[in-house]
């Protein structure tokens, strides 16, 4: 059997999410831990997607809308399961979401470093905005 299908995260797959990042996401974030993901999970819960085949996670996208905008982040595949389509039907569900929330145009968070995802998301219609830079204060002191 080869059943894949998306669906929104749970407090419930906090532990598995952050295991699977650390063997299929590049880098990592302040906010890579149980409490910044619980914080997401229950302020938005539709916004950690999920893909699993057969029940076992192999993918995730993090879509995030303030109202305003919507952001892309933490999109990763299990590499023994990339160029299968599974970013793309992530990618698909979360542009599905951001558009019936009135949602008008998708950012990415995407490390300069990481070309092979640059591959990934120019083929899903994505491109990066040169004119623009990513500031950053941490807010944890």
């Amino acid at each position: 059997m080869n059943h894949l299908q998306v669906r929104a995260g749970t407090p419930a797959d906090l532990d598995a999410v952050l295991a699977f990042w650390k063997d299929a996401a590049e880098g990592t974030s302040i906010s890579d831990d149980s409490d910044g993901v619980a914080r997401l999970v229950a302020r938005d819960p539709e916004s950690l997607l999920l893909a699993e085949r057969d029940g076992v996670l192999v993918g995730t996208v993090i879509a995030g809308f303030d109202g305003w905008r919507c952001h892309l982040y933490r999109l990763a595949v299990h590499p023994e399961c990339r160029r299968q389509g599974i970013g793309s039907m992530l990618l698909t569900a979360a542009e599905k979401r951001f558009r019936a929330l009135g949602g008008r145009r998708g950012d990415a968070m995407v490390l300069d470093r990481n070309e092979s995802a640059h591959h990934a998301w120019r083929a899903a219609g994505y491109a990066p905005e040169p004119q623009w830079s990513r500031w950053v204060k941490h807010l944890d002191d």
